[in-house]
């Protein structure tokens, strides 16, 4: 009787063991509200790539583009609980903390070194992230958005006067309303996948987006004009909740913020490389012109004072990034 109860303990052991080949695999889903060929496509794709090689077995990652998992205030909203894992947003993140809105400042950011620059930067570092935990979520990398630039249906725009009465969708974040605002123009929040049938019907009369997002959005076909403003650089973030991070072993921790950092190179070389490219697929079919930058900067003046005033340390985080170029 004794040796059966052995022998069927033992059966009950083996049926219990996994072998360390057949362990459960971590999924981790990444969303992002960019379409397919967008700058926000290939990087994520490309680190998902990277990851799920370098972690095999351990974790896969799976991308959902096209906003598939919701806007982009939706999924950063669903990350504290774990329902996306993973979020690549860009401007959003002022709504998380007012001092990302630093990046929603007019010709603040000048080219792509300083951009990695600052995103090196200790100090900018500490400024922008190390809260973020305790607000349940955590940034991995800063990647690229990139420079943005106007299309409109009605004339083109060479001065913020031009603006005046043009409706104009921006994402969300009270900065870039407060922007567009200041040089005359009507603008409304609006989720990224409703723009292209607001422009067609008219509901928008203009948009502004780098060109990756301009092109994979295909709004060429539906906009007149481009106005080569270049009014603001927007970085783009790898962001993850911090209830999942927590849970995740520390060893792939390393390997997914590793590979996160090192996609930041990735993505401003992919965004300068898709600049080249895609100004002809642009224009045309739409007209593309020079902007008055001066008169630009000159009318963005009040911004960076409000700014400052509204936001605790504003006015000397954006010495620091002035002082990066």
């Amino acid at each position: 009787m004794k040796r059966i109860f052995l022998g069927i303990l033992v059966l009950t052991l083996v049926g219990l063991w996994i072998p360390p080949s057949m362990a459960q695999t971590i999924t981790l889903r990444l969303g992002h509200v960019g379409f397919p060929g967008s700058l926000f496509a290939i990087t994520t794709d490309e680190y998902a790539k990277r990851v799920n090689a370098a972690l095999k077995g351990k974790v896969e990652i799976k991308v959902f583009h096209s906003s598939q998992l919701g806007s982009d205030e939706q999924m950063m909203r669903g990350i504290k609980v774990g329902a996306p894992e993973l979020v690549a947003p860009s401007t959003v993140m002022s709504t998380v903390d007012a001092k990302f809105g630093v990046f929603e400042m007019p010709y603040l950011i000048v080219s792509r070194a300083h951009m990695k620059k600052v995103a090196e930067n200790k100090q900018v570092q500490d400024q922008l992230f190390s809260g973020l935990p305790a607000k349940g979520v955590r940034v991995l990398g800063v990647w690229e958005n990139g420079f943005r630039h106007i299309t409109n249906n009605v004339r083109p725009i060479v001065k913020p006067d031009d603006l005046k009465g043009i409706k104009l969708r921006v994402p969300g974040g009270v900065w870039r309303v407060k922007m567009f605002k200041e040089y005359g123009a009507n603008p409304s929040p609006m989720p990224l996948a409703e723009v292209y049938s607001a422009l067609q019907s008219g509901v928008m009369d203009a948009q502004e987006n780098p060109f990756p997002q301009i092109a994979s959005a295909k709004f060429q076909e539906v906009q007149k004009f481009l106005s080569l403003s270049g009014h603001v650089y927007t970085p783009a973030y790898l962001v993850v909740g911090e209830e999942v991070w927590t849970k995740l072993p520390k060893d792939t921790q390393n390997t997914l913020s590793k590979i996160a950092w090192e996609m930041g190179d990735v993505a401003r070389s992919e965004g300068e490389r898709l600049d080249k490219e895609l100004m002809s697929k642009l224009a045309p079919p739409m007209k593309a012109n020079e902007v008055d930058k001066d008169a630009f900067i000159k009318g963005s003046a009040t911004i960076y004072e409000e700014f400052g005033k509204e936001v605790p340390g504003g006015t000397d985080l954006i010495k620091l990034v002035q002082s990066l170029r």
